[in-house]
């Protein structure tokens, strides 16, 4: 996958912690994602909210898009719609979407980027693969992510940050054995580029076969791993991982992880992980389809809004992170 890639041993590792002193957070559960149609009718893979997992508090729902090599003509996407109340984050791993938004702005996200899109008081926009993988096809694989936003920040002004693929930070674990890129939050004192009005960490991580990745969790925040390709096990305990699977962590100081010394053919030999966790905001959520907010009558208020024309009147802010890496591509 052409998500950045870099030589581990060139990278600032994660502290080796101990084994024994050290809180480590158990496993409470291992969930299946289900299979959903979103857009025009393209496939993802949801392990919330559903029944086994119905909550996720700060988080509200992740997609996991492919990976999928379309053929000729079939990509497709999410065309015209509203979002009120929460976050979306788009990551896109390989392929192409093409994002349009109702104050005119756009741009590409694609192999290793991401578009955090802060839909706050309101904002209409469409997802779309690019004119070239319609045409020609080609292999599409990427996470969309809903963060909750507080009831102070439900009514703030929307705002976008393209996150190039080289303004993650890249750490290594222990031995040299894992990748980390740090997309938001701070892990260990390497902090990603995305700024976040809920407090969370979001991680891709690139665990070599046999390898372990060891890391310390902060212990106000929930914790999940969710697999995006190969297996391996998660806990001190070892349960049983593999793609399409999403394990949620109880209390504890730290999430441990391993790949499985085997890995299938399409993994590359190891395994990709996305590693999730924030600060619950612990606030009633009404919620009606691309509508998140505490209340049903404010729920009322975002259909009255969209339907009168009035849902996407405020101009976005809107943040370009940009590395010094990004001039050598």
């Amino acid at each position: 996958m052409p998500a950045v890639t870099a030589d581990t041993l060139t990278l600032p590792r994660l502290p080796e912690l101990p084994a024994v002193t050290i809180e480590w957070r158990p496993v409470l559960k291992v969930v299946t994602a289900g299979k959903f149609l979103e857009g025009e009718g393209f496939q993802v893979r949801r392990p919330f909210p559903s029944a086994e997992m119905p909550l996720a508090d700060p988080f509200l729902l992740l997609d996991h898009m492919g990976a999928v090599e379309y053929g000729p003509g079939e990509a497709k996407g999410a065309p015209w719609h509203p979002h009120r109340g929460f976050e979306t984050v788009t990551y896109m791993i390989d392929g192409v979407f093409e994002h349009e938004d109702s104050t005119g702005g756009g741009g590409i996200i694609t192999d290793g980027a991401t578009q955090w899109m802060t839909a706050g008081a309101g904002v209409l926009h469409s997802e779309l693969p690019s004119q070239e993988l319609v045409a020609k096809g080609g292999l599409f694989h990427g996470v969309q992510l809903w963060v909750n936003l507080p009831r102070a920040a439900k009514w703030t002004p929307p705002r976008y940050q393209d996150i190039g693929a080289r303004d993650a930070a890249l750490v290594s674990s222990t031995d040299g054995g894992a990748l980390v890129r740090v997309i938001a939050g701070d892990l260990d004192g390497h902090k990603g580029p995305g700024d976040t009005y809920t407090p969370i960490i979001y991680l891709h991580a690139t665990v070599a076969a046999g390898a372990q990745l060891d890391m310390r969790w902060p212990t106000n925040f929930n914790a999940m791993v969710y697999v995006l390709s190969g297996r391996g096990t998660v806990g001190r305990e070892g349960r049983p991982i593999e793609e399409g699977q999403l394990a949620d962590f109880g209390f504890g100081e730290a999430v441990t992880l391993r790949a499985a010394d085997t890995q299938p053919q399409a993994a590359a030999n190891a395994m990709d992980v996305l590693v999730l966790g924030g600060r619950p905001i612990r606030e009633p959520v009404a919620r009606y389809g691309p509508f998140v907010m505490n209340t049903k009558e404010e729920i009322y208020q975002a259909m009255d809004d969209f339907q009168a024309g009035r849902l996407a009147t405020v101009q976005p802010q809107h943040l370009a992170h940009r590395s010094d890496a990004d001039t050598d591509l």
